[in-house]
């Protein structure tokens, strides 16, 4: 059998996926072990018991000054910014999308407008958002809303309008109108794509997250990573790179998991 036709079971799948993971963890640790060798005092590479020592304090010990326990803080600001900005894009993204890719005369007037604003670099923004919002948690999520929103719609839209016209033909002539073949023909076939467009964006959402927490924020995960960075505290700094990893990969896997619930047929699976 030709490697183009293999098919790894699920369980297959996951061993195959669990290799590269577990070569990566082995060859951190033979280096970690050959630079404290070396050099007993290294910071860049820190031994796992090392990691583990330093996080114990951050996740189980309540913070002497402000009584928090701050790895769960950070994680729940973070969480919590990002779900937010996130929500917004995604009701913002299923509207907008829906109207541009339906209504042709809309999508000639706006479209321009959102590519315009989809190709300017988010994080160039940053400095006007928190002049506009101030250095509260309106910027970080303004932030993540401006970053992913315009991708987004320019993927549902394009999505929506290159349905098949006899669809909408079909429709038209059942008595529906642009309303109803709105809701009816584009807004089912619309969800996928939308939770598609959402897994895509979480990469740049995290990025434009991260980068704002670390101009301005007193609690979050990327504010953590950048304030300990200072003393070369990398016993801090790889562990929360890893959370902020598993994190993603989690939120990925529930919407991956929610579109084939939800929407079966359009992976080719029953409900």
């Amino acid at each position: 059998m030709r490697w183009v036709n293999r098919r790894p079971g699920r369980g297959t799948a996951f061993l195959l996926g669990a290799v590269p993971l577990a070569v990566l963890g082995l060859t951190y640790i033979i280096a970690s072990a050959a630079r404290h060798a070396a050099n007993p005092a290294d910071k860049i590479l820190p031994l796992p018991g090392a990691m583990a020592q330093a996080m114990a304090l951050l996740v189980f010990e309540a913070d002497p000054l402000s009584g928090e326990y701050l790895f769960w803080a950070d994680t729940a600001a973070s969480l919590w910014r990002l779900g937010v900005g996130l929500g917004i894009a995604t009701i913002s993204t299923l509207l907008v999308g829906l109207v541009l890719g339906v209504l042709p005369p809309v999508r000639a007037t706006l479209g321009p407008l959102v590519t315009a604003i989809a190709v300017v670099p988010p994080i160039a923004l940053l400095p006007i958002l928190f002049i506009v919002f101030g250095l509260g948690e309106t910027a970080k999520v303004a932030l993540i809303v401006v970053g992913v929103t315009p991708f987004m719609i320019r993927d549902v839209a394009g999505h929506v309008a290159a349905l098949p016209r006899e669809q909408v033909v079909k429709a038209l002539t059942l008595g529906a109108n642009s309303w109803g073949v709105m809701l009816r023909v584009a807004l089912p076939q619309a969800m996928p794509r939308l939770i598609q467009a959402l897994r895509l964006s979480l990469g740049p959402a995290w990025v434009f997250l991260i980068s704002a927490e670390a101009i301005a924020a007193d609690v979050g995960l990327g504010y953590r990573i950048f304030l300990v960075r200072r003393y070369l505290a990398m016993d801090v700094i790889l562990p929360y790179v890893a959370w902020i990893a598993v994190l993603a990969v989690v939120i990925d896997f529930a919407l991956t998991q929610s579109s084939r619930r939800l929407f079966g047929w359009a992976h080719g699976t029953a409900h």
